[in-house]
Parts: C-alpha cells; structure tokens; sequence
C-alpha cells in the first residue's frame, strides 16, 4: 500500500463542464491544477449526441468532441489532467486529503468537486441501447429534434411536468407515462400539464420497452392493473424520474440536502469546510446545463484563487 502523500495547490475532481472550466481558469491563475476525471471522463456529455444550446458551435458539436475540447484547452494551459477515481476524502481538521483507486493520497491546499450528478434511469436494455437515438434524460437539452414530433415522457413529479410543458411546447404530441394515478408534483404543475390539449396523461402505465433498432420508433406501455398493452408510436423517449448527485463519497465530510446535493454559499461555490468548493450538477439541482456548469466552474476557481491568496499559498 502507497504511504507517500502526494501534495498539490489545486485538486479537481470530476471532468465534465464544470471541472475542466475550473481547470482551465486555475490554471491560467497559476494555481498548477491536478484534475482527475473519475469513472465517467467527461461526464454526462459523453452520451449526449448533438449539442445544439452550447455558445460558440453555431453548427452544434457531439457531446464527446465538446468535451475533448474542453479538456485540450484545460492541458493547454498546464492543467495536469489524470484518469483515475476518487474513493475517499478526509476533509477533518483543516485537512484536504484524497484518496485515488484506493492507493494514492493527496494533500491539497485547495478542492475543487464537480463530480456532476447522473440521470436515474428505468434499467431496460432497450433504453441503455438508444440513449442518444432517441432516449434522453433532459428535454431541454434535445427536446428541439423533436419538433412537430410525438414524443413519450416518464414521471410524475415537477421534474417530469416541467419537461413535458417544455415538450408540449414544440411537439405534436406528449404521453405522459405515469405509474400511478395522480402526479406527485405540485399542484400548480400539475394543472399546466393537464391544460395544455397536446400533453396526454397515461395512468396506471408503466413502460415495458422502447422499440426500434437505431433509433426510437415506439413505446411499449401496459396498464399495471390488469397488464393490458399498448404501444406508442413516438420518436422520442424521455425518462424524468429524478437525478442522483455523485457525491457519496463526500458523505460526512460535506454539508449536504436530502438529495445529496452539496450546499453552496449562496452567490458562492463556497462549502461547509473552508479550502473546498463545489461547482456543477454536483450542487445544482435546478438548471443542470452544461453551460450553467462551465459558469459554476469558473466561479469555483475564481474562489479556490482568492482563497488562496488570502493564505499566502502561490
């Protein structure tokens, strides 16, 4: 077992939007910025196929190109990015120390986290296989392909009434697909989508497969009272049954809510324990953009420099 503590001026852990804005603007501080980008380099963009809202791809970009460039202008700069995962933290007695693989420590002056969240899914093979053809965690980001198409969205909650307003927006057509027989969302959501004339609202239905071979076709539905099929004919799939923040291992040590989203300063990305700053999806639960993300970044290295400053640590 590695016993050699390895000392750094500006960890970063996580790699997607977030991290390596982070990297990039720590970087050009001169704060020498060691970035490690976990399990999922590059994070949710990675299995996002078409980027279209991002400033500056007039022509949109694939997720992982964006993410790849990303990460070149992060090196350019001399961010030391590394492949490896974070399995343990102690943030005790003014200590930032990280564990990677379980070998290899760190002391760092400062920590960035934006280990971003991920999309709860309902497990089928089908919906793994066509995400990015046509399966989609976030309407926002892809509900434009959809235009005057029909589309299926699963929820019942404010997540998933949001969305589907979203989609009713620009698609002929939006089932709803909704286990039980009442939305969980609050009341006001659940009178927009009942109003708007092209969102239908499946009860008791739950969803058996997504159909087509490379790209969505349809949704096999049944009543979960009585079993009774039925099949949608819609082009796009959206799954809006909430999102989990990657930050179980962060358990104890940091400030979180009840969803396990990291608690900011607000106007900051400023933690619980002073040296620590989060930025992404990690601590936001709300816009979840990749935008949003890129601008939380920048905020937490602009924070990890003057926290540093202040400490006389170069």
């Amino acid at each position: 077992m590695e016993t050699k503590i390895e000392k750094v001026n500006c960890l970063i852990i996580g790699s997607g939007p977030a991290g390596y804005t982070a990297a990039i603007y720590a970087a050009r501080a001169g704060l020498k910025p060691v970035l490690y980008q976990g399990l999922q380099p590059g994070g949710q963009l990675t299995i996002t196929n078409d980027v279209e809202n991002y400033p500056g791809y007039p022509d949109g970009v694939m997720g992982p190109q964006m993410m790849m460039d990303f990460q070149k202008q992060a090196e350019r700069f001399g961010t030391d990015v590394r492949f490896g995962m974070v399995t343990s933290v102690d943030f005790s007695n003014g200590a930032h120390k990280v564990v990677v693989d379980g070998v290899h420590t760190l002391q760092a002056d400062a920590v960035i986290v934006s280990t971003g969240a991920s999309a709860k899914w309902l497990g089928l093979e089908s919906e793994y296989r066509l995400n990015g053809h046509g399966v989609s965690a976030c309407a926002v980001c892809d509900g434009f392909f959809y235009r005057g198409q029909d589309v299926a969205i699963v929820g019942g909650g404010d997540t998933a009434c949001e969305e589907a307003s979203y989609l009713a927006k620009l698609c002929r057509k939006v089932y709803m697909i909704v286990r039980r027989g009442e939305l969980r969302a609050s009341r006001i959501m659940q009178e927009r989508v009942k109003t708007l004339p092209n969102i239908e609202i499946l009860w008791y239905t739950e969803t058996d497969e997504v159909l087509g071979d490379h790209a969505v076709t349809g949704v096999r539905v049944k009543d979960v009272r009585n079993g009774q099929p039925r099949v949608l004919e819609v082009q796009g799939f959206f799954v809006a049954i909430g999102h989990q923040p990657n930050t179980a291992v962060f358990n104890g040590q940091l400030q979180m809510d009840e969803q396990g989203y990291i608690v900011t300063e607000k106007g900051s990305t400023r933690t619980n324990v002073s040296g620590v700053f989060a930025c992404g999806d990690a601590q936001d639960k709300i816009y979840r953009q990749a935008i949003t993300a890129a601008g939380t970044g920048c905020m937490a290295a602009l924070d990890a420099e003057r926290y540093l400053a202040e400490k006389g640590i170069h």
